[in-house]
């Protein structure tokens, strides 16, 4: 007997068009589509987008407007202001989301782990105590408690408070 994880939300992706080459360049330069594609701010070097597939509710990443795969090909001021908006993310995620840690994480390359190889990202993934159960260590799949629209919505409302156009 097959047990069967009815996910009616998971249509859109299935259903949902592709996107031509890097779909981290795509959402850079496609700014008039930022509320479709969740796009939380963005400024001269780098925005952030929620992930579509998160870990924990309110999963967001840090992504440079370059794209390379290789974070040593990246400009340093870029670097610099993506660790600073790094900790601003966190600072965001504790106090807005009650996170009591976030994980932050680059996996570079096929091999290191990326999903998206082709263009490099930092992810920031708010964690709670006990955020893990049998389902995702047994089943290896995720429950997401809450409604992710309401989540980005919430997150996006809360930037101008954390993060500033610097």
């Amino acid at each position: 007997m097959q047990d069967i994880l009815y996910a009616p939300w998971r249509d859109e992706y299935v259903t949902n068009k592709n996107i031509q080459g890097c779909t981290f360049c795509h959402i850079s330069t496609n700014e008039s589509n930022d509320e479709e594609m969740h796009v939380l701010y963005r400024d001269k070097y780098c925005f952030l987008v929620m992930n579509k597939y998160p870990y924990t509710p309110g999963h967001f990443m840090i992504i440079p407007h370059f794209h390379t795969d290789k974070l040593e090909d990246l400009d340093s001021e870029a670097w610099i202001h993506m660790s600073a908006l790094a900790q601003k993310g966190v600072k965001l995620l504790k106090e807005a989301l009650n996170a009591q840690g976030v994980n932050i994480g680059m996996n570079l390359g096929k091999a290191g782990g990326a999903g998206i190889a082709e263009h490099i990202h930092m992810h920031l993934v708010p964690r709670w105590e006990r955020d893990t159960n049998f389902i995702t260590s047994i089943a290896h799949t995720r429950v997401y408690s809450t409604d992710f629209q309401i989540i980005y919505e919430r997150i996006k409302s809360l930037i101008p408070k954390y993060i500033d156009a610097t």
